[in-house]
């Protein structure tokens, strides 16, 4: 998660929201990402989907079965279906998204019964550093649109 962490803030620097990833594969991190949304215009570039993407190029395979990632913010249903689809094994996030989250808190697609893959998941791991990341990073936004 630190790695992670270390991703989103990265992202913050590039003046994204602070969302970072990584997939883990038997004790090695085989996909990075960050949100990029604003610097490739792009609404598909989540975190979790630019990981996951990275992490199927170096394995040379799109199942990630038997991989975990680590994510800074729980995950929308765009990214939890693309978590589904990769067969990631486990799902660890920092802090929920009340609004969007789809890993429990407002939609739980990565453990749907009607789905074809159930992904383990583990909430909260470092959740006050990716918290204090968040608001700082909407604070600065806050302060800057009063100046």
């Amino acid at each position: 998660m630190r790695e992670a962490l270390a991703e989103a803030e990265r992202a913050a620097q590039e003046g994204e929201i602070p969302v970072g990833a990584v997939i883990v594969c038997d004790g090695e991190i085989v996909g990075r990402g960050r949100n990029r949304k604003e610097r490739t215009a792009d609404p598909t570039a989540h975190a979790e989907i630019l990981a996951i993407r990275e992490a199927a190029v170096n394995r040379g395979a799109w199942r990630l079965a038997g991989c975990t990632l680590y994510c800074t913010l729980e995950p929308c249903p765009m990214c939890a279906g693309a978590i589904v689809q990769a067969r990631l094994d486990r799902l660890v996030f920092a802090i929920r998204d009340p609004k969007t989250g789809a890993a429990g808190s407002v939609y739980d697609l990565v453990r749907s019964p009607w789905l074809n893959h159930r992904v383990q998941v583990q909430a909260g791991v470092l959740a006050d550093k990716a918290q204090a990341q968040m608001e700082q990073f909407f604070k600065g936004l806050r302060g800057s649109e009063r100046a």
